[in-house]
């Protein structure tokens, strides 16, 4: 067969090779999700029972639940699940010339990604080698770049939503699936490239072969089936460079808006590219496409469903504090709040997009207020009026703390420190709520670490914890908490809050508060109230911590963080040093992207 007829269409691409990949593909990522399913629910079944069994015991009588039962658990979770890809460093970024150039993915991670793009080099790479006509083995290597390119397409869209439901159902975060997202973008990348790459070279064979000077840059503008290609290869590669942390980091929002609407071109394009040239997996491109603007209808569904009603809609009270922002937002209908879960916040009247920022829960109030109802709304008439009980309603109040950094967190403080009272009232709306899928309550000591502004995400899990602890339906016994900040100045963020903890019952019993103060103003500043408040001055160093804790433990324990990275990869360093010794389990809220 002559070589041009191998640089279009079908022709040469070995489509039964193609599905079996594509089926291998599949049941590649169903087996890695059946395995951490079966794992969730061993690891959700030892939970129960240990909560269940512990709901009433003592200190003593928790001791069987603090010990391994079996070596193998333990030595993954040190070696495997909660590793850093080499010594310590994971969720620290790398800085080069004061350009961030992203973190590095966990063991775990680098092992999952390690094998899915090895298979997909492999699937490349089979090929049939025995032809004795090159441009035969370069038009199969087409088709199944191609043909891989269009299946990861799928994958690539599910793990960027916030909304998917792998989250949930894998107890699996979205900053993971965010990693996964990022470097699956860059494979469909290198393979539209790699697709791209083997027709020009087939093309060119062909064209020496016909004595074509100029007939690649001739069948591009006179084939719009190739042409809506190269538009779709383009997209991706501005993407894969413009994705990269450098520019990521320098200007998100901006990043962001571009990176979608390239995204956008990059799978209408490479539809239309399918549907011209009647390509096997067109579906999967509509079937991606589609998936885009369900997650976005989603998103916009629980904005508006939470924020607004028939006559009005959700306020926000915003309070400037030291280089931070208290920000409440009362919302119009109730939400189902859990302990570690984030929301994003949107203002309109600072910026016309969407935020993609993510900030933790801080606090959270339902509380029934009286209220009269519209038609209600009169003078009393009568002294049976007066004395008529007013009717209940639920409302919501949602507090996060915005630390000033650039972008909608400055103009926010600025507006707000602007106020003689420095207190404005703004229209505001929340998305969410997002995560929260881990609970504490079958662990007798849980040490909750926080750094700077990560404190919001620790402050839901002591008042429930020390709330579950009084209503006797957790096994808590010890709760640490432990917060890292540069001055005193930021404990004025969480004032309010602490107070209230602080007057629930048997909080000196079971809450323990350790502040470090990195930075302090005056070193006679640094002063320990109490022997439950103790205030200390310098850098927090969780190992040790974590080593006293251990060996005064209560049952299994539980180690959160939430913080700068480098105060999170030392946090897990600490826990990894103790997980063969007892049961300890660690939890990390990153928001890496």
């Amino acid at each position: 067969m002559a070589p041009g007829n191998f640089t279009h269409g079908l022709t040469g691409v070995n489509l039964q090779m193609d599905e079996t990949t594509t089926l291998t593909l599949w049941l590649s990522i169903l087996t890695v999700c059946l395995i951490v399913v079966v794992s969730r629910l061993v690891q959700g079944g030892v939970s129960q029972l240990r909560h269940i069994f512990n709901l009433k015991t003592d200190s003593v009588q928790q001791a069987y639940w603090s010990r391994n039962g079996t070596w193998i658990w333990p030595w993954l979770k040190r070696r495997l699940i909660y590793a850093p890809l080499g010594k310590k460093r994971h969720n620290r970024n790398f800085q080069m010339a004061r350009l961030d150039m992203g973190i590095l993915p966990s063991r775990l991670h680098t092992l999952l990604l390690t094998l899915y793009i090895l298979s997909n080099i492999i699937y490349c790479l089979f090929l049939d080698y025995k032809s004795c006509n090159r441009t035969a083995v370069l038009a199969e290597l087409r088709g199944r770049t191609g043909h891989l390119a269009f299946v990861n397409m799928m994958p690539l869209i599910v793990f960027a939503g916030r909304n998917n439901t792998l989250i949930p159902l894998l107890r699996v975060s979205f900053d993971t699936f965010n990693i996964f997202h990022r470097w699956i973008g860059r494979l469909v990348a290198v393979e539209a490239i790699a697709h791209t790459a083997a027709w020009m070279a087939a093309k060119n064979v062909a064209d020496r072969m016909s004595h074509q000077q100029d007939g690649m840059m001739r069948a591009i503008q006179d084939n719009t089936f190739l042409a809506w290609g190269l538009a779709s290869l383009l997209a991706m590669v501005f993407i894969l460079i413009q994705a990269s942390s450098a520019i990521r980091h320098l200007a998100y929002e901006t990043f962001l808006h571009l990176h979608q609407a390239l995204a956008i071109i990059a799978f209408l394009a490479a539809a239309v590219h399918g549907h011209m040239g009647q390509l096997p997996l067109t579906n999967y491109v509509y079937v991606t496409i589609a998936l885009w603007f369900l997650e976005r209808a989603i998103r916009w569904g629980r904005i508006i469903y939470h924020n607004f009603g028939i006559s009005s809609s959700t306020h926000v009270t915003v309070e400037a504090l030291s280089e931070a922002c208290r920000v409440t937002f009362h919302l119009k209908r109730p939400w189902q709040v859990r302990p570690g879960c984030h929301v994003y916040a949107h203002f309109p009247t600072l910026t016309w997009s969407l935020s993609s920022h993510p900030f933790s829960i801080a606090w959270y109030d339902i509380q029934d207020n009286p209220f009269r109802s519209p038609e209600d709304e009169k003078l009393p008439i009568t002294i049976s009026d007066l004395r008529s009980p007013l009717p209940a309603r639920t409302s919501n109040s949602i507090t996060l703390i915005m630390s000033k950094k650039s972008g909608m967190t400055a103009k926010l403080h600025a507006r707000a420190s602007a106020a003689p009272s420095g207190v404005i009232k703004i229209k505001g709306y929340l998305e969410g709520p997002y995560g929260g899928l881990e609970s504490m309550h079958s662990y007798g000591t849980v040490i909750l670490f926080a750094g700077g502004v990560g404190i919001t995400h620790q402050m839901p899990h002591v008042r429930d914890l020390l709330q579950s602890y009084n209503d006797g339906t957790s096994a808590v016994r010890k709760v640490i908490l432990v917060w890292s900040v540069r001055s005193q100045d930021a404990f004025e963020w969480i004032h309010p809050w602490m107070t209230e903890i602080f007057q629930m019952p048997h909080r000196q019993q079971v809450l323990k508060v350790l502040l470090f103060v990195t930075k302090p103003r005056h070193a006679g500043d640094v002063v320990s109230r109490s022997n439950q408040v103790r205030m200390y001055g310098g850098r927090c160093k969780p190992e040790r911590i974590v080593e006293e804790e251990f060996e005064k433990r209560v049952g299994a324990m539980a180690v959160t963080v939430c913080g700068p990275g480098a105060f999170a990869d030392e946090v897990r360093g600490a826990v990894r040093e103790k997980v063969q010794d007892g049961v300890v389990d660690f939890v990390e809220e990153s928001f890496s992207w």
